[in-house]
């Protein structure tokens, strides 16, 4: 799991990379300032969760006896795809019923976060 987390974090950091050099260099005179914004909100968040997937793939082995490390993982890449995801697409299609989604993806990254903290509390229970 730790090497398929580790790929995942690789290619969402370099999707992060290159869409907001995209946003930077090709959206800033297509896009409004806010949508630009919004875009650029997407790939910030993107870019943490990718880091954030980075670290876990490299964690301690014990913190991977817990089924909730790899919960935590899948609930961060579900949160990039529905939060950036629909945030991108609002940006770039004005599609603003997506507006509605993207708080879904906000949930996925919140417990992403929480099921780690759960995790790393079985493991200093031990």
């Amino acid at each position: 799991m730790e090497a398929l987390f580790l790929r995942i974090a690789a290619a969402l950091g370099f999707s992060a990379v290159a869409l907001g050099a995209f946003a930077a260099h090709g959206l800033k005179s297509r896009l409004s300032p806010e949508f630009l914004a919004i875009f650029e909100v997407g790939v910030r968040y993107q870019f943490y969760h990718a880091l954030a997937l980075l670290a876990l793939s490299l964690a301690p082995a014990a913190l991977w006896q817990s089924r909730l490390t790899p919960a935590a993982g899948w609930a961060w890449i579900v949160g990039v795809l529905i939060f950036s995801g629909s945030l991108y697409l609002l940006a770039l299609t004005d599609t603003r019923w997506l507006g509605a989604i993207t708080p879904i993806g906000g949930v996925a990254f919140l417990a992403g976060w929480l099921l780690l903290f759960l995790a790393a509390g079985q493991l200093s229970a031990r």
